[in-house]
Formats: C-alpha cells, sequence, structure tokens
C-alpha cells in the first residue's frame, strides 16, 4: 500500500467517525436513545442502532461530499449487511420481540446539515 492510499484510508475513517458522531447527535435531539455503535463483525455492521418508543432503528451513516451522492451510496450489498448484523442483534436482545424495526440512514455533507431518512431501505429479518 502507498503512503497516499495509506493517508486517503486514514482520512476516510476520520471523516466517518466524525459522521456517525454528527448522526448520533441528530437522532440523540430527536428523541432517540443510542443502543449500539458500530455493532457487528464479520458479515455486517450496523453504524448506530437506535431506540424510541417501540420502534428500533438500524441506522446507516454515509458521509459524501455531496448529500445526493450520500443519498445513492447505500446499494445492495450494504443493506443485506445491515439486515445479517440487525438479526444477530435482534436474538441478542430477545427483550426487543415484539417491537418495529426499520432500516433508517443519515446522510452527512459539509455545510449541510444531515438528513434523517427513516425506513430508508427494506430490511430483511428472515
Amino acid at each position: 500500500m502507498t503512503l497516499a492510499a495509506d493517508d486517503r484510508r486514514r482520512r476516510a475513517a476520520r471523516t466517518g467517525r466524525f459522521a456517525e458522531l454528527v448522526a448520533a447527535a441528530l437522532l440523540i435531539a430527536k428523541g432517540y436513545r443510542i443502543l449500539a455503535r458500530g455493532y457487528g463483525g464479520k458479515g455486517g455492521e450496523i453504524d448506530i442502532i437506535a431506540a424510541r418508543g417501540r420502534t428500533i432503528a438500524f441506522v446507516e451513516v454515509k458521509a459524501r461530499a455531496r448529500i445526493e451522492a450520500a443519498e445513492t451510496a447505500i446499494g445492495p450489498q450494504k443493506q443485506r449487511h445491515v439486515s445479517r448484523a440487525a438479526r444477530r442483534w435482534l436474538t441478542r436482545h430477545p427483550a426487543a420481540a415484539g417491537l418495529t424495526y426499520r432500516a433508517d440512514a443519515v446522510f452527512v455533507a459539509p455545510w449541510r446539515g444531515p438528513r434523517h431518512v427513516i425506513d430508508a431501505f427494506p430490511l430483511d429479518l428472515r
């Protein structure tokens, strides 16, 4: 790996961590309780798991130079990974049985307010 590629990777990781902090702050301001951040591992990760009322939101956070680019960044493979991690989380948290589950997204771009999209993509819990 070149030094430039390594530097880009570090910058992207730093940007991602900052975007997740922004997203968590937005969700808290909207009345959500953060249950987990960076949950998952092999086969899929969920950036934020949040609850409000009887709803659990599995939240994907995307940071891009433009909001429009962030909105198109959650493809089918990422959706499968989030769904897989959500199934794993639900098996480890039986108290969440019977609640409503959904996949939300928070999109972050410089000089724009973050955009929270409720039910941003289908969540496959089968």
